[in-house]
């Protein structure tokens, strides 16, 4: 019996772009990324089992062939030619589910990367996220994490000079938001601003924390309902008023998070947005 323990990382988007739409029905995207230190343990093991076998903490998740780890497991067998009847997966959660932060997404790349070295295929981590590309659009940042630019569905990826030492804190509001129904009505929402992702891009490459956090800006948040839109804002104040340098959206939401140079002042903040909001999580780029 062989067992491997992967991290699962969550993501940010320091910027997010949604450009238009394609001929295939998939929005064109623009998308600045980070990943951070809060993650799912995904664990892997090679067993005496006849089938393939999922199984969470989270009693309401699925673990059948829907749920995106058992899909990268799938994909990574039809790749690679290497079996995976003999496989059970364990996912133990902390990402909070339906957040905006990639949390299945980068469960699947975890699957990926653990079978790369599980099962010694020697893949590199781009020919990983090009299997990932089947799997999800996240998929294939979330194999190569880091900061990167996302183009097209999310697939296309260019690595970019990584963030600056920080903290990150992010908040979770007690609702969920559909992707779908988010692209759904954003399609029917004039953009009255967009995010200076190119202005960003030159401040991570200056380095320079703060001009990254005063562009950070996500167009979702222009397609969210009023009352939703109003408890983002409202974390974002909090944020905000208690030192972070910028604050935003990450995703399709509801997660909000800020960026603080000191993780005091991270920690404060924390402190004060727990008391009504459980998923409060202080991290730090990965």
């Amino acid at each position: 019996m062989k067992t491997l323990t992967v991290p699962a990382y969550a993501k940010i988007n320091l910027s997010l772009d949604v450009l238009g739409k394609q001929e295939s029905g998939y929005h064109d995207l623009k998308m600045v990324m980070q990943s951070v230190s809060l993650c799912d343990r995904v664990t892997l093991t090679l067993d005496e089992a006849e089938t393939l076998t999922l199984s969470t903490n989270l009693g309401f998740l699925p673990v059948d062939e829907k749920n995106i780890a058992v899909i990268a497991a799938r994909a990574f067998a039809r790749h690679t030619g290497k079996s995976v009847e003999h496989l059970s997966i364990r996912i133990d959660k902390r990402i909070p589910v339906c957040a905006g932060t990639a949390g299945g997404s980068s469960d699947g790349a975890a699957v990926l990367r653990g079978l790369n070295e599980l099962m010694e295929t020697g893949l590199s981590l781009t020919e990983l996220a090009k299997i990932g590309e089947e799997v999800g659009s996240d998929v294939p940042y979330c194999v190569l994490g880091g900061t990167a630019l996302a183009e097209g569905r999310g697939e296309v990826l260019t690595p970019l000079t990584p963030l600056e030492p920080c903290h990150i804190l992010l908040c979770k509001p007690p609702f969920p938001i559909s992707t779908p129904e988010l692209f759904h009505a954003i399609d029917s929402v004039r953009l009255r601003c967009r995010p200076d992702t190119q202005g960003l891009m030159e401040a991570l490459e200056r380095k320079d924390l703060h001009g990254v956090a005063m562009r950070m800006f996500n167009v979702f948040e222009q397609a969210l309902q009023p009352k939703r839109l109003q408890t983002v804002e409202e974390i974002k104040n909090v944020m905000i008023q208690r030192g972070a340098l910028g604050a935003c959206m990450s995703g399709s939401g509801p997660t909000v998070f800020g960026i603080f140079r000191e993780q005091e002042t991270a920690q404060a903040a924390a402190n004060e947005l727990r008391q009504n909001y459980a998923d409060t999580f202080v991290t730090v780029p990965v």
